[in-house]
């Protein structure tokens, strides 16, 4: 261990090493980042880099040279001190820092090994114990098992014995682990003995480790106060450095002022010379003026012309480009005619056109180059030339002003000599200084120029603004004076003193002004760069300005406002930054002086003046923005202006309660918190004087000048906040309309609102008929409370000023005034005051003149203080007195007492009512009611009006009535619990608190155990709860007590029964269940009868009567008829010592009785909604009859006879009226069925309102101690009513989360019947009703089935649908079912999914497969039609393809034709196709639906572009486009022309070539068709038998143009054939269009044939006439075959 310690500290070393580097040089950095006003850090000794000490040094020289010498020594000595330290401390810093980490290392792993071995010890104690529990469980299924080895329970013995082996195997097991646990423990301390052997190799280390950090300590101390002794020396000569420079700045501002003061007064004087000059210069300025505007006028007249004249432009050029628009297209349509007649041309000549084309665009485009660049020679020609006139243009016009100018400086020079002449001839007498002051004045010094004379007004701040306009307006109108003697430009310019000019270089280094020229550019040009620091990017605002926000507060127009902004530069290096301008709505108002410093470091600062003058009475919001080198930033501006913030330091004033014809005052603080003043005014708020309700009126109708609050006030009613409001607006509207009306009217109106008001507000009738009386009490409100002197006056900025109100209480009573504070100032709101006071007139009173002791108990006694006060200024002296009739139950102590002067005293009163109060107070009590009203009276020495008082109490009874008082609980078995109720009523008044004391073990009261409150007057029930616990008699009593320690009693009995069986479960509680859905629970019901000893165990019996027979006994359990529940097995019999399961499931359902009046109801609705919407509809339907009635109006008269007279029609009429009318009958409850769509709908819409509902069973289990299985029909059961058991069920039955919204909610998803084959996919919607989100489960369906469930279905939120897509593919002619579980947290949704696969058969009303279209003539077409028909009881889905637009057509005509190979041609071949690339045969429709016993109608169109005979294709007719119910060959022929034989055989091949076949006409013109027709005769022994063979010419039906719509034809050389045995009938004939014509041919041999020769040829010319005349030859091939 101690090796591998040592390794690790060696290879980590160099890590250390690194690590300590990375710090100190973190350090270093951190150190050069702080300014020199922060604290440095530990490893830097030097206070400034070089440049600060220069500037040390500099002022140092300044200051005295002895201090910079022993200020030099002193920065040696510790400048070498700190080097040594330095390097010493680097060394041991490294050192220590080693040596600590690995020191703190290694006790971290002493920690780890402690804490691990201390787990391992307590893991290994939990094993121990284990071991020890197991060894005790061992033990004792030991002794179990030789207990029931000894009673022969041979189960228990095996379950034992199981019992047994798992507890050796786990004992076994733990033993393992117990080792395990051991090596590792003994390893964990093996490696902690090692580590704390390391930890004494390294003591000694550790000491000195600890020295080593107490020296660097010290030495860090020793450093600290260097650095404080060089901080200390630095500061002082900071101050002294300070001290000097305010010294100089002194000076120097002083001879600033006295230069400013000069400047000024030389400024007058030539001011009062320049006067004369000033008012020529003036009165030209207006002619220039007058000039100017008369030429703007003109110019504004031109360009108003030019405007006109420009909009006539636009309107004729836009004609223009319409016709050169025209003439383009024009032009454009001819070079495209040229083009199409040059390419006509080339191509005729059998040229290239392409080629040619692109010869010409090269010349057409060489053409335009070449005039481009004459017209660019042409130009630079001109421009040559102007130059060169230019040139000698100017240099003619230098020798001009060379000229003029030598003359002009003669001139110039006798000027300024006249000049000075008659200035000093009227100057009288001057000092010498001011000539002097004056000759520099009049010099062309820079104060001269214009932009001097705007320094010097900025500069100097005794020159006021008026003359700095004056002399700007002088620079700019003596631009150009008539004489010329200051302005002379002769002077020498003024010179600099030598004394002002700094003898410090300006600018640094070469490298300093390239990097300062290059960040000017960059900041001219508004370069951003990002500022990168040691990896740290620079982000944020790079200047911080102190202080943050410019705001000029209460600003006055016309003056001048300056603020000193300080911008610090807050980058992490050298930045710059420059004034981009402020917001353009306050560029007229700020003006900026900002001179920019250059570069500046990180720390340093600059200063911004801003100046502001404001010039509209308005608030302002800006910015000043500024661009730095790493982004723009701004410093926001804000300027408000002056304002009134008025506001009062009390809105209430209470004077409190005091005797009449005192005075009181108190002050109502006004503040203004603003800077500007305001006049204000206080008045008391009244009818006539803030209101304004009325204006003056005669005295008829005046109403009192009173606020509506003081009426009501009076009257104790309380207003609302609206009458407030209406009040306030009343004043308004009654203002307005004094204006227009009377004052009387006015007044009227103003009160009939008013009231109007106060009827809304108050329910009691707010107007008073006495005026007068009224006007009595309004004026007491007057007079109490008013306002002292100083009500009106001014308030100052930032003042304030006291307000008195006075309060002289005048009559007893309240008093309540409102006063309210106006403001001369409109943007200040007025202010209302409310002052209350009460006033009283007697010294000794009660403040509670109303003592209520509430509702207090006979036999109870209750206490209460009374407080009395005296108002007087001296002490008096009372006597409490009480009524003779309560003397006995009431008392006020003490009996006598003093009350000193202004203070208080108590007096305590006991109250003890007993039941006699009735009888000895009678006219104080009412026993009825039980209201006591007591009067009490305070006697007061020298006064003879008693201070009265009264006791007020309602006093009840404590009684506590139970009934019934005695409980029979009857027969009660041990396994369940009777109870009884019980009524416990309060009979007072008071709320009591109960509670029933020393119950039984086997008795529980419920609710809360027997104790509560019991409110007054009410009635609780109470529930007895008596469970046995073992068979027998029970007489007991139970004990209520209420809180006051009354007792009430009840007494109880009761007899234990023990049956034979017992439920392992008398109570079941299922989960909450949805409808349709189950839950199922188990039980078992026990015969644990086995013995009749009564000594050993308990036995069953009722009471104390005979035990029960040990045998078998029988149950059964009652189940309640229509109830959800079921019960399996129902009627058993258990066997002793045996047990029976039972299954109790819960499925909840709807009624069908509530399902059915739900959907009648649904049905009303329907109706009365069709209702509604027919009643709206009628008005629109009434006047489209009127209006057909008018139409009728017009008609015949015959027609209205016969509507008058037609009997039937007008039943029908009233008929129909009378069916409208009469309302619809509802269908009964009776009739709607349970398969129909009403009664799903309303399920489902139960479905959607369930709340919920719970429901509680208690069965009854009989008992008989008999087999039932074995009794005889004849034996009776020993039965008893008292053993019975009850089985107590809780059915809470809930809304199912999910249902199914479509299919009207029915659960069974009927695919109907499907063809094999064909997949229909059917949607089903389910729906969460429920309040939380539901995610749905599936169950799997068969996976070789035909259904299938396409989609997932995530999680489903309340309210939401989901939608379920389930497939239907049958494979087989049969019925499927299956039931698909849809799985939720609450309930399972259980969908039965059915469907029924067919055969489908479709039959086709073509026979043979075959469909001729005959011939067609070609680019002509031809249309044919067969049927399909469904025959099976499924729609069967259709699609109809032809084999010559399949895609392996392609390959197929990739191989070799049938006439190569040799091979028979196959029916389904395809013939040839179109050259246009159509197709020859086209079908309608293409695919479709055939519905069950129905029949499509299928159009084939034939439409050939070419003659050829041979063009077929297959058509085929695929059902689900799966497998092909039909193929049909297709044939078709097309001619050139109307004409056509057929019926010969086949001389070419079955495919058509691609190669045109060249036609010889060199002998004729008509065209030659070949026809080989084969004749052979048969040849029998006995005869021969002719060979017959059939032409047929037929003659096209077309709708083309032809002259000849029908065919003749005619054989030649008739004879010839007859001579050769052939016989054509008929020989001549005429074929009409659409017909063909049979030719007959018979061939029998002539006489002399020779049988045995070879086939012979002869060949025959067939003449057709059609459109052409085309000639067949015919070629007859005879052969005679012996049969």
């Amino acid at each position: 261990m101690s090796l591998n310690m040592e390794d690790s500290i060696a290879f980590e070393s160099s890590q250390d090493e690194a690590e300590m580097m990375s710090y100190l040089e973190e350090e270093n950095l951190a150190d050069d980042l702080w300014t020199q006003q922060e604290q440095m850090k530990d490893d830097e000794y030097t206070f400034g880099d070089t440049t600060e000490k220069n500037q040390f040094e500099d002022a140092a020289d300044e200051i005295n040279d002895s201090f910079d010498s022993e200020s030099n020594r002193s920065s040696e000595q510790y400048t070498d001190q700190d080097e040594m330290i330095k390097g010493t401390r680097h060394v041991d810093k490294v050192r220590a820092f080693r040596l600590r980490k690995k020191l703190d290392q290694l006790d971290s792993f002493q920690q780890e090994k402690e804490l691990m071995i201390q787990k391992v010890r307590e893991q290994l104690k939990a094993c121990w114990e284990r071991i020890k529990s197991l060894e005790q469980q061992k033990s004792s299924v030991e002794m179990d098992i030789q207990n029931e080895q000894k009673s022969y329970n041979m189960a228990a013995v095996f379950r034992l014995r199981a019992l047994h082996k798992r507890l050796s195997t786990e004992l076994l097991n733990e033993e393992d682990v117990k080792t395990k646990i051991a090596d590792i423990l003994k390893d964990n301390e093996y490696d902690l003995w090692h580590i704390e052997v390391e930890q004494g190799k390294f003591t000694s280390l550790r000491e000195r480790l600890q020295q080593d950090e107490d020296e660097l300590d010290r030495q860090r101390q020793d450093l600290a106060e260097q650095r404080a002794l060089r901080e200390k020396m630095s500061l002082s000569l900071t101050e002294r450095k300070k001290h000097t420079e305010k010294e100089q700045e002194v000076k120097q501002l002083k001879e600033r002022e006295e230069h400013y003061r000069k400047a000024v007064e030389e400024a007058q004087k030539n001011h009062e010379k320049a006067v004369t000059f000033l008012k020529e210069t003036m009165a030209r300025v207006r002619e220039m003026e007058a000039e100017k505007e008369r030429k703007s006028r003109e110019d504004m007249e031109k360009r108003m012309q030019a405007v006109l004249s420009l909009r006539n432009n636009i309107s004729t050029n836009r004609e223009n480009l319409r016709v050169i628009e025209s003439r383009n297209k024009a032009q454009a349509t001819m070079t495209k005619r040229q083009q199409m007649l040059e390419k006509e041309a080339v191509l005729a000549k059998g040229g290239d056109v392409a080629k040619f084309m692109i010869h010409k665009k090269r010349l057409q485009e060489y053409e335009r180059r070449k005039i481009e660049f004459e017209e660019s020679q042409k130009l630079r020609k001109q421009e040559i030339v102007t130059r060169i006139l230019q040139e000698e243009s100017s240099q003619i016009k230098q020798k001009r002003q060379a000229s003029l100018e030598m003359s002009k400086i003669q001139e110039h020079g006798r000027l300024r000599d006249k000049a000075l002449q008659y200035i000093k001839s009227t100057i009288v007498t001057e000092p010498e200084e001011d000539q002097e002051l004056m000759n520099k004045w009049r010099s062309p010094s820079p104060l001269s120029s214009d932009e001097d004379d705007r320094s010097l007004a900025e500069r100097s701040p005794e020159v006021s603004p008026a003359l700095t306009q004056e002399f700007e307006g002088e620079s700019e109108n003596l631009a150009q004076p008539e004489f010329r003697g200051l302005w002379n430009e002769d002077l020498k310019p003024y010179q600099i003193p030598k004394d002002d000019i700094d003898n410090k270089p300006l600018g640094g280094s070469k490298m300093e002004k390239e990097i300062m020229t290059e960040t000017l550019r960059r900041l001219r040009n508004g370069i951003i760069e990002k500022q990168v620091v040691s990896g740290h990017e620079f982000k944020g605002c790079p200047f911080y300005s102190k202080p943050k926000k410019i705001h000029f507060k209460d600003l006055d127009v016309g003056k001048t406002y300056k603020k000193k902004i300080i911008l610090t530069n807050a980058s992490y290096t050298i930045n710059f930054c420059k004034l981009v301008g402020v917001s353009d709505h306050m560029e007229d108002f700020i003006t900026i002086q900002f001179d920019p410093p250059g570069q500046m470091s990180a720390g340093m600062s600059c200063e911004m003046i801003v100046i502001f003058k404001p010039m509209i009475n308005e608030d302002l919001d800006g910015e000043v923005m500024m661009l730095a080198q790493t982004g723009p930033f701004s410093v926001p501006v804000k300027c408000t202006t002056k304002k009134s913030e008025l506001d009062i330091d009390k809105k209430w004033i209470n004077f409190g309660t005091h005797v009449i014809g005192e005075t009181l005052t108190q002050y109502i603080t006004l503040t203004n918190r603003g800077a500007l003043g305001t006049m204000f005014s206080v008045k008391q708020i009244t009818q006539d004087n803030d209101a304004q309700k009325t204006p003056p009126v005669s005295s008829e109708d005046m109403i009192p000048s009173t606020s509506p609050d003081d009426i009501f006030q009076d009257a104790d009613v309380n207003l609302s906040p609206e009458f407030t409001d209406q009040s306030s607006e009343i004043p308004k509207s009654a203002q307005a309309d004094g204006r227009t009306s009377s004052q009387r009217e006015d007044a009227k109106s103003t009160n009939v609102n008013t009231n109007a008001t106060i009827d809304r507000v108050s329910e009691e009738p707010p107007v008073v008929d006495e005026d007068e009386h009224l006007q009595e009490k309004l004026l007491e409100n007057i007079t109490d409370i008013r306002l002292g002197e100083g009500t009106d006056g001014d308030i100052g900025p930032f003042s304030f000023v006291k307000i008195p109100v006075v309060f002289t209480p005048t009559f007893p009573g309240k008093s309540t005034t409102l006063f309210e504070i106006t403001f001369e100032n409109q943007s200040c709101k007025a202010i209302p005051i409310t002052a209350t006071g009460s006033a009283i007139d007697v010294p000794v009173y009660v403040p509670n003149t109303n003592i209520d002791l509430k509702i207090c108990m006979y036999d109870r006694l209750y206490q209460d203080s009374i407080v009395v006060k005296n108002r007087a200024t001296t002490a008096l002296r009372l006597k409490f007195e009480v009524c003779k009739e309560l003397r006995n139950h009431m008392e006020l102590l003490p009996k006598t007492g003093f009350i000193q002067a202004q203070s208080s005293f108590s007096v305590q009163l006991k109250f003890l009512p007993r039941h006699s109060l009735s009888q000895d107070a009678s006219a104080y009590f009412d026993k009825e009611t039980g209201v006591m009203e007591a009067p009490l009276t305070i006697s007061v020495v020298d006064q003879a009006r008693p201070v009265s008082f009264t006791v007020h109490a309602v006093v009840t009874t404590s009684d506590l009535e139970i009934s019934p008082n005695e409980i029979n609980f009857g027969h009660c078995t041990i396994y369940e619990a009777v109870q009884a109720s019980i009524q416990l009523s309060n009979k007072s008044i008071l709320p009591h608190e109960f509670g029933f004391m020393g119950i039984p073990e086997y008795v529980d009261i419920q609710p809360n155990d027997g104790f509560g409150t019991i409110l007054p007057l009410e009635s609780i029930k109470l529930d007895i709860i008596f469970k046995a616990p073992k068979a027998g008699e029970y007489n007991f009593d139970l004990t209520c007590k209420s809180a006051i320690n009354r007792q009430f009693k009840i007494s109880c009995k009761a007899i234990g029964v023990h049956p034979p069986l017992e439920l392992s479960h008398s109570l079941v509680q299922f989960p909450a269940t949805a409808l349709n859905d189950t839950s199922t629970a188990t039980l078992y019901v026990v015969n644990s009868h086995t013995s009749c000893n009564e000594f050993t165990h308990p036995v069953p019996r009722i009471g104390k009567g005979e035990v029960a027979p040990v045998g078998p006994t029988s149950f059964q359990f009652q189940l309640p008829e229509d109830s959800p529940i079921t019960i399996s097995p129902s009627v058993g019999t258990v066997l002793p010592g045996k047990r029976c399961m039972i299954q109790v499931s819960f499925k909840p359902t709807l009624l069908d009785q509530e399902i059915r009046e739900e959907a009648v109801r649904m049905l009303c609705r329907a109706i009365e909604t069709k209702a509604l919407l027919d009643k709206q509809a009628a008005p629109v339907v009434e006047s489209e009859d009127l209006s057909k009635k008018e139409r009728r109006e017009f008609s015949s008269k015959k027609d209205k006879r016969k509507q008058l007279s037609s009997p039937k029609q007008v039943q029908k009429e009233k008929s129909m009226k009378s069916e409208e009318h009469a309302p619809m009958e509802l269908p009964k409850i009776e009739d709607i069925k349970v398969d129909s769509d009403q009664y799903a709908a309303a399920r489902v819409s139960i479905y959607g309102r369930f709340m919920g509902k719970f429901e509680k069973y208690i069965i009854p289990c009989f008992i008989a101690s008999c087999d039932v299985s074995k009794r005889k029909s004849e034996e009776s059961l020993n039965f008893s009513p008292h053993n019975t058991l009850y089985l107590e069920l809780h059915c809470p039955a809930i809304a199912p989360p999910v249902i199914v919204s479509s299919e009207n909610g029915r659960h069974l998803i009927s695919f109907g019947e499907v063809a094999i084959g064909q997949r229909v996919v059917k949607r089903v919607t389910l729906q969460n009703i429920s309040p939380d989100p539901v995610e749905p489960r599936f169950s799997i369906l068969n996976s070789c089935g035909p259904f299938v469930l396409l989609n997932p279905v995530g999680i489903v939120d309340p309210g939401a649908k989901c939608l379920l897509i389930i497939a239907f593919t049958p494979e087989e002619d049969k019925t499927f079912f299956e039931n698909l579980e849809v799985c939720t947290r609450q309930a399972t949704l259980t969908l039965g999914i059915k469907g029924r696969g067919l055969a489908p058969s479709l039959s086709c009303s073509l026979e043979g497969g075959m469909l001729n279209m005959g011939y067609v003539l070609a680019k002509d077409s031809a249309t044919s039609t067969f049927k399909l028909h469904n025959t099976s009881t499924v729609p069967v889905n259709y699609s109809i393809k032809l084999r010559s637009l399949s895609v392996t057509q392609y390959e197929e005509m990739q191989k070799l034709p049938t006439f190569i190979t040799s091979q028979k041609s196959s029916a389904g071949f395809v013939g040839p196709q179109n050259y246009n690339g159509h197709s020859v045969f086209s079908v309608i429709p293409v695919e479709g639906i055939i519905q069950p016993e129905k029949t499509q109608d299928i159009s084939v169109s034939f439409s050939p572009d070419h003659e050829s005979v041979l063009y077929s294709d297959v058509l085929t007719v695929e059902l689900f486009s799966k497998h092909i119910a039909h193929s049909i060959h297709l044939k078709g022929a097309s001619k050139n022309h109307i004409m056509y034989v057929e019926g010969g055989d086949p001389i070419d091949v079955y495919t058509e070539s691609l190669s045109i076949v060249p036609v010889n006409e060199e002998d004729s013109d008509e065209p030659v068709s070949s026809l080989l027709v084969t004749l052979q005769c048969a040849q029998t022994e006995h005869e021969m038998r002719p060979a017959v063979r059939e032409l047929y010419i037929g003659c096209i039906r077309t709708l083309l143009s032809s002259t000849k719509k029908n065919v003749e034809f005619a054989w030649d050389n008739v004879q010839l054939l007859q001579q050769k045995g052939f016989t054509i009938e008929p020989v001549k004939a005429v074929v009409d269009a659409g017909q063909r014509k049979t030719v007959s041919i018979t061939w029998i041999p002539p006489a002399g044939y020779d049988p045995s020769n070879p086939a012979t040829t002869t060949t025959a010319k067939l003449t057709l006439k059609g459109d052409i005349i085309e000639t067949c030859r015919v070629i007859f091939t005879t052969q005679v075959v012996s049969l």
